[in-house]
Parts: C-alpha cells; sequence; structure tokens
C-alpha cells in the first residue's frame, strides 16, 4: 500500500501509523519484539488479490454452495445436536432489533423486555423439570455439567469425589474434566451395561462421594433408569445429577420428580438450529434451596413503588458483580438469544406440542430402527428401550458407510469411532419429528446399497 493511502477496511494510513509510532517513541519490531523471529512470517502473505464487493459476494456463494445442509438432506445427524422443526415465529421473535442488539439486562429499568423473557425462560425450564427454580442459563450442555458437579461441591465441601456415569456425553466428561484438573475433584467413571448405567457399579462407588451424575437419554440412547441411580445417591448422602435432553421432557419424566437434586443440559433441541455446531445454551434448574449456589444470574419478579410487576436480576454471583472468592462460577452471559428462542418455541408448541411431537420423533425412530435392522449385515448394538437415538452396527466401517449415503442426500448419523476408538463399525443414528417414512426408507436402502461396498 503506498503511503498516505487510505484502505477500505484498515482506519489508519502508513503514513498515520508510523506518526504514531514516533509520537510514542517506539519502533514497529519493538512492538513485535516478544514474539520469537522463527515464529514470525518472513514473506508476504500468500492471498489471492483483493475483490471488489460484487466479486466478493459472488465467490462466497459459491463457497456456501459447497455446504449440504438439512435444507436439503435428510439428517439422521445427532450425538448432542439435532435437526428438529423451528416454528418461523422463532425467527421472527428471536431477530427483533429490541432483543438481537440487546447484550444484558444490567440496568434493571432499562431491560425490562430482556429481563421479562429470562424470567419466562427460568419459569419454563423449572416447569419442563420439575424443579423450584432455574438459572438464567449458563454456555452449553457441557459447561452446565461442569458448573452443576462445581455447585454440589460447593453444597457438600468435605467430600471430593464425584461419580459419573458413561452415559454421559463423551465430550460433557472431557469439559468436566478440565474443569476439575487442577481442583481436589476426583471423578469416577461408572461402566454401562447394555448401553446403561449398571446401577450396582454406582452404588459401588458412591460411598463419600458428594454427587451423582448420569444422562437422561444416555449419549447412546439408551433411556436411563434414573429414580434408581438416584436413590443410590441418596442413600449414600451424594447429590443427584440429571444431565437431560429438554426435548424428551414432553414425553419422559421431569427428572426433578425421579430424585434429581440439579437438572442441566444443553438447549439446542429447543429451537435452536445445528449452526454447524452451536451457538446453542445450556441450562440449569435446582431445589429452592439450593439457589444461592446457582452459578450465574437468576431474574426475579417485583414490583416498582406504584405497585407495578416489573423484573430484576434478584441474584447475580458473577464475577463482574461480585468479588471473585464469593462468585459461583465466571460465566460471563446466559446465551440470552438462544434461551429466548427456547422461550418462543416452547410457547408456541405448549405442553401438547411439545408431547406430540416428542412421541412421533419416538415412533420414527423406532421404525427406523427395525427398518435398518432389517437389512442384511446391519443390527442393533443395544436392545435397550430407546428414546428417538440408537447405535447400529454396519458391515464395514461406519465412516465409510456414511460417505457413501452422503451421495444419495442423507446424513445416515454419527460415526462412533469419533468417540470411542475401536469401534469403527458402530453408527449413532437420530431421527426426529422432522424427518418422514419415505426418508427412513430411503435411508435403509442407502445402507443396504453402501453396506456391501468395498
Amino acid at each position: 500500500m503506498s503511503a498516505g493511502k487510505e484502505h477500505p477496511y484498515l482506519p489508519t494510513t502508513d503514513i498515520q501509523r508510523a506518526e504514531a509510532l514516533e509520537a510514542a517513541g517506539l519502533t514497529e519490531e519493538y512492538l513485535v519484539q516478544s514474539i520469537l523471529p522463527d515464529l514470525r512470517l518472513q514473506k508476504p502473505l500468500d492471498i489471492p488479490r483483493a475483490l471488489s464487493e460484487p466479486e466478493l459476494t459472488r465467490h462466497a456463494r459459491l463457497c456456501a454452495g459447497r455446504n449440504s445442509t438439512t435444507a436439503e438432506a435428510a439428517s439422521f445427524l445427532g450425538a448432542g445436536c439435532y435437526d428438529h422443526f423451528i416454528p418461523a415465529a422463532v425467527d421472527a421473535v428471536a431477530a427483533r432489533g429490541e432483543f438481537l442488539t440487546a447484550y444484558t439486562p444490567y440496568q434493571a429499568e432499562a431491560g425490562q423486555g430482556t429481563l421479562s423473557a429470562i424470567f419466562e425462560y427460568q419459569t419454563m425450564i423449572a416447569s419442563l423439570t420439575g424443579a423450584d427454580v432455574s438459572n438464567a442459563g449458563v454456555y452449553d450442555g457441557a459447561t452446565a455439567v461442569a458448573e452443576a458437579v462445581l455447585m454440589a461441591k460447593r453444597l457438600h465441601r468435605k467430600s471430593s469425589k464425584v461419580v459419573v456415569s458413561a452415559s454421559l456425553h463423551p465430550e460433557y466428561i472431557e469439559t468436566l474434566r478440565t474443569y476439575v484438573q487442577f481442583t481436589d475433584i476426583e471423578i469416577i467413571t461408572t461402566r454401562l451395561e447394555n448401553g446403561v448405567t449398571n446401577v450396582a457399579d454406582i452404588a459401588a462407588n458412591a460411598a463419600g462421594a458428594f454427587a451423582v451424575v448420569a444422562a437422561n437419554p444416555g449419549f447412546l440412547g439408551s433411556i436411563e433408569p434414573l429414580r434408581d441411580i438416584f436413590d443410590v445417591a441418596r442413600a449414600q448422602g451424594a447429590l443427584s445429577i440429571a444431565v437431560v435432553n429438554p426435548f424428551t421432557l414432553g414425553v419422559l419424566e421431569a427428572p426433578a420428580l425421579l430424585g434429581a437434586d440439579i437438572v442441566c443440559g444443553d438447549g439446542q433441541p429447543l429451537g435452536c438450529y445445528q449452526y454447524y455446531g452451536g451457538p446453542a445454551f445450556g441450562f440449569m434448574a435446582t431445589r429452592m434451596e439450593y439457589i444461592r449456589q446457582l452459578p450465574g444470574r437468576v431474574a426475579g419478579e417485583t414490583r416498582d413503588a406504584s405497585g407495578r410487576r416489573g423484573f430484576t436480576l434478584t441474584f447475580q454471583t458473577r464475577e463482574q458483580h461480585i468479588r471473585r472468592e464469593r462468585a459461583t462460577s465466571n460465566i460471563c452471559t446466559n446465551h440470552a438469544l438462544m434461551s429466548l428462542r427456547a422461550t418462543v418455541y416452547l410457547s408456541l408448541l405448549g405442553p401438547r406440542g411439545l408431547r406430540e411431537a416428542g412421541e412421533a420423533s419416538t415412533a420414527l425412530a423406532h421404525y427406523a430402527a427395525r427398518k435398518i435392522a432389517a437389512v442384511d449385515g446391519y443390527s442393533l448394538v443395544y436392545d435397550a428401550p430407546f428414546f428417538n437415538e440408537f447405535a447400529v452396527t454396519c458391515p464395514r466401517r461406519a465412516a465409510d458407510v456414511v460417505r457413501d449415503v452422503r451421495g444419495d442426500g442423507i446424513l445416515a448419523g454419527v460415526p462412533l469411532e469419533r468417540f470411542f476408538p475401536g469401534r469403527e463399525k458402530d453408527l449413532l443414528v437420530a431421527v426426529t419429528e422432522k424427518r418422514t417414512v419415505d426418508e427412513i426408507d430411503a435411508l435403509a436402502a442407502a445402507l443396504e446399497r453402501a453396506g456391501g461396498r468395498t
């Protein structure tokens, strides 16, 4: 760039940068001295010429056109991120400027709209989970699990052991290990039997634990015996943490009614697109007696001086609000825009709609399981009850089967080898209410063709 020439995307010219360095008595070398010489690029960047706006727009569209999305492909992807139908009203409300541009309601008098949405969200999460109270949200399902464990540890300071069922998403367990790696918390992971938590193994390890963590449904799709697991936890004096898919709660029993002290999970199935993996939001709910240990924030209802209904942040136990040593977490945001989507989604479906969507998912999933199991070379890995996700053994490497089926416009599932080395032939298949019988039949036919390829 010639001296003094302005760049459309850079705020300063070469001359202005030189003048700034001279005024500060510095050199460019001084600014980069902390970067080791062998780490510095010693040649111009190898990038193409700058494009005009029309050229760049055309290029971006061509790149986007190479993507395969669930708008065109029949998706049977799951493993924690699901392709559910989202009513258009969810997008319309979430795109309103009042919500889309609002960051955080630090000033209650200026953020009544956002606070009222958060309050409604908390009410819905508490109703879904059967818990007394919900917080304003956390980042995602993985961090929700970690925050729930840390919360349980604050409530049982004398213990340092947490028992975690292998039914949890492997990435949730890995995130938990990252969170506690510099603490005295010891994680004991129990085994599965037929894809389901082994309650006897929980009982053998729960003595002296401050919490027991179990998922429902489990990562492999099976419905878990939460009541039995949490009865064992209670008998040992441990808190019970349920990690749930909220979409299933229109059909399955609320986890707090099964004995869970803390309920958490990922809210992506409630009105959030898959977005290539995010963003979504995490949720947490618990008993009222534990509300002061909930991480993040809690919005509450109040009355102003004139008696009018209003909303405020009743609890703000984040590092941004109080002294670090007294904070329950360092959560910086509650993903309010994503939780707003869940609020609108749940209000549109209502209890009956959520139940019907869940029942449709379950019926279609069981139909798909029967169709696939009838294909030569394929079989169900487990025979335990499941909601809408199940594991299948393929006649050849699952990743290769998925690749071949993709050519038929079908996203067949998630190869389990990604999470469990050695399980190269196992495939995790998820079926939501969006899928049709014709799409499932097409999946079975495509799997049959792919199964015999080499």
